[in-house]
């Protein structure tokens, strides 16, 4: 069962709110909850759709008087779909707020930005040392700009007569109203009649460019780095931005967390044992790893500021050596003789089972003596 609302209420305003008391509060409420600025927020997005539908409503003085008299009932009886008027007025609002209709499209044809979008997105694969280190690169992008012969239009073009130029087409469903792209102009609100031959109705042609970059140190995987005036040409003749999205290989040795890093180093046991200083790798070369006696497994040892520089401060992170024991797979007969005699001479303290377990071993025994008699 759908949840009942009130319209006044979803708007926070009065009764008798004037028009342009509503408007003014249907703006407001229609920027906070935008799903441009709420992205993957559910209640963001079901609070929109209220806000739409009730100023849809309340924005309509016949709507408006049968909703006061009779409530959602009174609506019932009523065609589908938003007014002219009500419709033009959405769009206006939200023209001025996001530049574009509060479906997510464009409402009609915009004159900057063309049939295309005015920024490049591109991936770019880096290997660990050139993330970590920096380095330049130089690769080839794609941009489109417009078609000269037809302005970026496509061709000779008309708007559009099924949804009147907004790109968009209302549907009413119950009390609810909702929008979908104009089937028969797919959401540009003209049609082109005659196609352009150059562009073959695209509105644009596309230029090969070699872009050269300078990567900062520290960048990682998921990071974006902008750079400007390299996107695609506007019909205005200005450029977009390129983003560069990053993707970072990963290493052999290191393991990387933030600016930390990981290195596994491998200790036979008897240097666990008996303690020793190793050298292990870092960025920058070697560093001498001090093991104290009796070094347990994946015992873990912190050196400050041997990491990977942060991508905006320059501070560097940890570099944390993790120790695994390692054992040998084989022995010989003198091998094993010499550990036995090892064994022997630590004496009790070499089989700390039995200490552990004595007092349990008694009880069982004297368990089962019970048990027995019974």
């Amino acid at each position: 069962m759908q949840e009942e609302f009130d319209y006044y209420e979803v708007l926070q305003i009065s009764r008798d709110a004037t028009g342009a008391e509503i408007k003014k509060a249907y703006r407001k409420l229609a920027l906070k909850y935008h799903p441009d600025h709420n992205p993957d927020d559910p209640d963001a997005e079901e609070m929109f759709k209220r806000i739409n539908e009730a100023y849809a409503v309340l924005s309509d003085d016949e709507k408006r008087a049968l909703y006061d008299r009779y409530g959602k009932a009174g609506l019932e009886g009523q065609s589908g779909g938003f007014s002219h008027t009500t419709m033009d007025d959405i769009m206006d609002i939200f023209n001025s707020m996001f530049g574009g209709n509060p479906f997510g499209t464009r409402s009609g044809r915009s004159e900057t930005a063309g049939r295309y979008a005015r920024d490049i997105e591109v991936e770019l694969q880096l290997s660990f040392p050139e993330a970590v280190f920096g380095t330049t690169k130089r690769f080839d992008i794609r941009y489109k700009y417009a078609c000269e012969s037809c302005h970026g239009e496509g061709g000779k073009s008309e708007t559009c007569d099924y949804c009147g130029g907004h790109g968009q087409v209302v549907m009413r469903q119950g009390f609810v109203q909702f929008a979908q792209s104009c089937p028969k102009c797919h959401g540009e609100g003209r049609r082109i009649v005659k196609k352009c031959s150059d562009c073959h109705g695209k509105g644009y042609l596309e230029e090969r460019e070699e872009i050269e970059i300078e990567i900062p140190a520290g960048v990682d995987t998921g990071n974006r780095l902008r750079v400007q005036g390299k996107g695609n040409r506007l019909v205005n003749g200005r450029r977009g931005d390129l983003y560069v999205h990053f993707i970072v290989e990963e290493d052999e040795h290191f393991i990387r967390h933030g600016n930390d890093l990981y290195v596994e180093v491998p200790v036979f046991f008897t240097q666990a044992i008996l303690g020793e200083e190793i050298t292990i790798p870092s960025l920058e070369g070697e560093l001498t790893l001090s093991l104290p006696q009796g070094t347990q497994d994946k015992a873990q040892f912190i050196f400050e500021n041997e990491g990977v520089p942060d991508v905006h401060t320059g501070r560097k992170g940890r570099l944390i050596a993790q120790v695994k024991i390692v054992y040998p797979k084989k022995l010989d007969g003198e091998q094993k003789e010499l550990l036995r005699q090892l064994q022997e001479s630590f004496g009790l303290e070499s089989r700390p089972h039995q200490s552990k377990f004595e007092s349990t071993f008694k009880r069982i025994k004297e368990w089962f003596a019970h048990k027995s008699k019974s």
